[in-house]
């Protein structure tokens, strides 16, 4: 005979619920250095996770710092992905030519000169300082 399986109990499910919006929330914020628009939408799940947990951990008699600090990482990976997702596709175009040079670039100088192209373009399409505020970041 076998016993039944039991339903976490409710400090399990406040504690779950916690290190689940803590854990999603570093992974978008890992994501948003990776792929951008991946991180957005991971930071959106787990602002989600982040807000759902708060009212369980309450119920439980928990600390709500753990979901606490979810929705604060979650809600600084989702701004700096949707910057960054932003700031990709409003330079698409600059981006496109950009990859096509470095394919036909065969040498140092060569690759050198297309990140000079690439960064002429951008500097041209933005407000003028945001170049100077990147510095030298290569795309």
């Amino acid at each position: 005979m076998t016993t039944p399986v039991q339903a976490p109990g409710g400090q399990q499910l406040a504690e779950s619920a916690g290190r689940r919006a803590i854990w999603l929330s570093v992974a978008a914020l890992a994501m948003t250095f990776m792929l951008p628009l991946a991180g957005l939408v991971m930071a959106v799940f787990a602002l989600i996770a982040g807000i759902r947990a708060l009212p369980i951990l309450r119920g439980a008699g928990r600390s709500t710092g753990v979901a606490v600090g979810g929705i604060v990482v979650s809600s600084l990976s989702l701004m700096l992905s949707a910057g960054a997702t932003a700031m990709q596709l409003y330079l698409m175009d600059e981006y496109s030519v950009y990859q096509e040079c470095m394919r036909g670039a065969g040498t140092v100088a060569a690759k050198e000169a297309c990140f000079s192209q690439f960064r002429d373009a951008a500097a041209a399409k933005l407000p003028p300082g945001v170049i100077d505020v990147l510095g030298s970041v290569q795309p």
